[in-house]
């Protein structure tokens, strides 16, 4: 794990206020976190990227061990079992596992981007501790749901709809090419709450996997990043 603590700024100035990013003017920690992440993706993710593309294989126990490095919650609060680092530690650590495995740095970046992200910003106490602590070791991983067949990032297009019955909120609609659909424990799904509201009406809601009525459709054939699957979420 890393702990970033008053790290220098990056940037060497050119021409026109443009900044170049340098590796003798990053700070110690994120020269550190770049050659554990060189080393890791050498040793454990370039040997068997190609197998588990043509394969299609989830790289579960090299997954497991990136959470052990803090690699599953980057910028997460250290509060929640995440690493407490910043936006450029992430983007190091991105760029050097997705150089030994794009499959193996999508999945990493779903969960911390897409998944954990949201939830730490916008969710309560109760959900950052359920569905953000349990998440950043790398033995749980989460998805993101917004995409649907009929539309893709537009998602005041959404034609997911949910409504109030009681106490719980009934999801209705498909989601798809949804990125770690079948390795995730939990998701994060837009759905339309108010039509008359248009883009406002829509809201994300927390749908663990085991939730009634949550299905999976079938993995999709891809051309690549085939170690991370990509499916439809059915509601």
């Amino acid at each position: 794990m890393f702990s970033l603590r008053n790290s220098a700024k990056i940037g060497l100035k050119l021409w026109n206020n443009r900044s170049i990013a340098s590796l003798s003017a990053l700070s110690e920690t994120h020269q550190m976190l770049q050659k554990t992440c060189r080393d890791f993706a050498d040793n454990e993710l370039i040997p068997i990227a190609a197998k588990i593309d043509r394969e299609h294989l989830y790289p579960a126990e090299q997954i497991q061990k990136m959470g052990e490095l803090g690699l599953m919650a980057v910028a997460v609060s250290e509060k929640y079992g995440g690493t407490g680092l910043d936006y450029v530690a992430y983007a190091i650590a991105m760029e050097e596992i997705s150089r030994g495995c794009a499959s193996a740095g999508v999945i990493m970046s779903v969960n911390n981007s897409l998944y954990l992200g949201p939830i730490e910003r916008y969710g309560s106490e109760a959900q950052k501790e359920q569905f953000v602590a349990g998440f950043t070791d790398g033995k749980r991983v989460g998805c993101f749901a917004l995409s649907e067949p009929g539309n893709g990032s537009d998602a005041g297009a959404a034609s997911t709809v949910a409504s109030l019955k009681g106490d719980r909120w009934v999801l209705n609609g498909n989601k798809c090419w949804i990125t770690n659909a079948y390795e995730a424990e939990s998701a994060v799904v837009f759905a339309t709450t108010d039509k008359s509201m248009k883009h406002k009406g829509i809201s994300a809601f927390i749908v663990p996997r085991n939730a009634p009525g949550f299905s999976l459709g079938k993995k999709e054939d891809k051309l690549g990043i085939r170690g991370s699957s990509t499916a439809q979420l059915i509601f």
